[in-house]
């Protein structure tokens, strides 16, 4: 599971309005007509909270922009949470998307939870949380993702050899047509990450089922008095101000192994050392430890680690290592790095 929180930004502003962030979640709603389901639902995602199901999009943009009270201009209006389930986390789904609805509003009691703040004396409730969320069932791929970075000197030849082949055709240069469209068809053939049969490239649709949900949460509370922000540099502490004792705070460990823990109840889900939280921590801090509790896995759970690791994007070893020696010697020089962006890009963000 991929779960990041973000403040949304216009360039190197702060954004002072929900609006391009909400029309950016109506994008899949724009390719569809208003269809009526078998079962009485609409074919079009629309936007919900925790006590609504269809929500629509001015309605999102007016409750999140005039919650904004004493904010000022540098600072966050709204946080952007993003959760992407894994295939395998999907397909313990039956019904996607009430399913991840109900997930959401699960969730969102644990974002709650994680506050370490006071309202009136009282802990943070998930009904003090204004947000409203998305689910969205298509991805496409970016610039960032490791396929298209792997792909990348494959697709400059294949540019500059269009290049060179509309210039033939152009009468600029001279050159062999078919030798050229040979060349760039062997090039789309070659590149090593490949989507029914196509060279993978940005901006092309993911295969496969996508599902995944985003959330509009407001900086401040419900009641546009209060303060919550998830992007606090503080974990849990106590603090004076004006006389009294002030509790503050955000514990993001806390939310993420329990968006984890809350997932697997709702859906009997059994996680892989290497899908929970725990492990990233300990990648990134103890990688010792990482490989070490790795290796200990009974057989069958090793063999799905390294299915997933691989699936990530994690360079493999020809022989896996199985002494501590080994892994200090052999896998840290050699995995470590891509072990690294496998974890940013396809895992809870740290």
């Amino acid at each position: 599971m991929y779960l990041s929180i973000t403040p949304q930004t216009l360039g190197a502003n702060y954004s002072q309005s929900s609006a391009d962030f909400v029309a950016y979640l109506e994008k899949e709603n724009l390719d569809l007509t208003d269809t009526t389901l078998p079962n009485g639902d609409s074919n079009l995602e629309y936007f919900f909270s925790q006590h609504e199901d269809k929500v629509s999009a001015n309605e999102v943009i007016k409750a999140i922009d005039t919650n904004t009270a004493k904010l000022k201009k540098t600072e966050p209006k709204f946080y952007s949470i993003t959760v992407s389930p894994s295939k395998y986390e999907l397909r313990k789904l039956e019904h996607t998307s009430e399913d991840l609805k109900r997930y959401t509003r699960e969730l969102m009691k644990e974002y709650a939870a994680s506050f370490h703040r006071e309202i009136n004396g009282r802990p943070i409730h998930v009904d003090d949380i204004k947000y409203f969320a998305k689910i969205e069932h298509q991805r496409r791929f970016k610039g960032t993702d490791w396929q298209i970075k792997e792909n990348q000197p494959y697709a400059s030849k294949i540019l500059d050899l269009k290049t060179e082949l509309r210039q033939i055709e152009e009468g600029r240069r001279d050159g062999d047509l078919k030798a050229v469209k040979r060349k760039i068809t062997d090039l789309e053939g070659q590149a090593p990450h490949q989507q029914n049969g196509k060279r993978i490239v940005q901006g092309m649709l993911k295969a496969g089922d996508q599902s995944h949900i985003h959330i509009i949460v407001s900086r401040k509370d419900a009641s546009n008095s209060y303060s919550l922000s998830p992007g606090s540099k503080y974990k849990a502490s106590v603090v004076e101000m004006h006389g009294k004792q002030i509790k503050r705070g955000f514990d993001r460990d806390r939310f993420y192994e329990r968006a984890e823990k809350t997932f697997d109840r709702l859906f009997a889900y059994q996680r892989n050392y290497v899908e929970t939280y725990k492990a990233k921590k300990e990648f990134v801090h103890h990688p010792k430890l990482y490989f070490a509790s790795l290796m200990k896995l009974p057989s069958n759970e090793k063999a799905m680690a390294f299915k997933l690791m691989r699936e990530r994007g994690v360079p493999m070893l020809p022989n896996i290592p199985v002494s501590q020696a080994q892994l200090a010697l052999r896998v840290f020089k050699r995995l470590r790095r891509g072990a690294e962006i496998a974890i940013k890009s396809s895992s809870i963000g740290i």
